[in-house]
């Protein structure tokens, strides 16, 4: 499992790519997706989605969505049309944080950034 600390900055953007793809989501839903995508290696808690989703909400990123299924009010989740936008801002800027761990963490990383000096 990776540790929460490296988690946490990522967590925007893959609950945003999430909901780019399958267009309406209810927290549980999230969560366990998460956690198969990733093979079990990140599992997401209910204490650090729904933070998220709220702040989402509250910038209008997100908009909520109430049905009664069993009996049991279920919460969706979806993009609003400025969510699209903030979804691939965001997935794009995740990705270029990568692509720039992937050349830090090469070997001998600094020495070829010494010789190119």
């Amino acid at each position: 499992m990776v540790q929460n600390s490296l988690i946490k900055g990522t967590l925007n953007p893959i609950i945003l790519r999430l909901l780019s793809e399958r267009k309406r989501l209810y927290g549980y839903e999230i969560t366990q997706l998460v956690k198969e995508i990733s093979d079990g290696k990140i599992e997401l808690t209910f204490g650090a989605l729904y933070p998220i989703l709220h702040k989402l909400e509250v910038d209008g990123v997100v908009k909520t969505e109430s049905e009664v299924i069993n009996n049991r009010n279920r919460i969706y989740y979806s993009l609003t049309e400025t969510g699209k936008n903030t979804a691939k801002e965001r997935v794009a800027e995740l990705e270029d944080f990568v692509n720039t761990l992937r050349v830090l963490l090469k070997p001998n990383f600094g020495l070829e950034y010494a010789i190119a000096k």
